[in-house]
């Protein structure tokens, strides 16, 4: 049964990843929450995971223009030193913090989204 639960959680983040809005905020809950999974090793998971995710995606990404590639460096090298730091701080932080801290960036990321779509939905009204 933990295969099958397995099987459709790597699915239902591989849909979210492929459409670019991270696996991981569907990957990591369902392996902390629904299969009891370190929270450690689900963030350490979502890594791995995320690398085959994004070369099987990048392909169909460029293909249908939506791949910029100018100023990449500019995103990629502050991005690459960063990830190294919060990698030697997520390894440092004990479970509980790191399990609050990634709850406040999903909690953070809703309230984002609900306030674009307020937005989105009141420019519609407005025109």
């Amino acid at each position: 049964m933990s295969f099958i639960i397995y099987l459709l959680v790597g699915f239902a983040a591989g849909v979210i990843g492929g459409m670019g809005m991270g696996g991981g905020t569907i990957l990591i809950p369902a392996l902390t929450i629904l299969l009891g999974v370190n929270q450690h090793l689900a963030q350490a998971t979502n890594v791995i995971a995320f690398l085959p995710m994004a070369a099987l995606v990048l392909p169909a990404h460029k293909k249908n223009g939506l791949l910029r590639t100018d100023d990449v460096w500019e995103i990629i090298i502050p991005a690459l030193i960063t990830t190294v730091l919060g990698g030697l701080l997520m390894a440092a932080l004990p479970t509980e913090v790191l399990k609050k801290l990634f709850g406040f960036f999903l909690v953070a990321l809703a309230v984002k989204q609900a306030f674009a779509l307020i937005t989105q939905m009141q420019n519609k009204r407005a025109h």
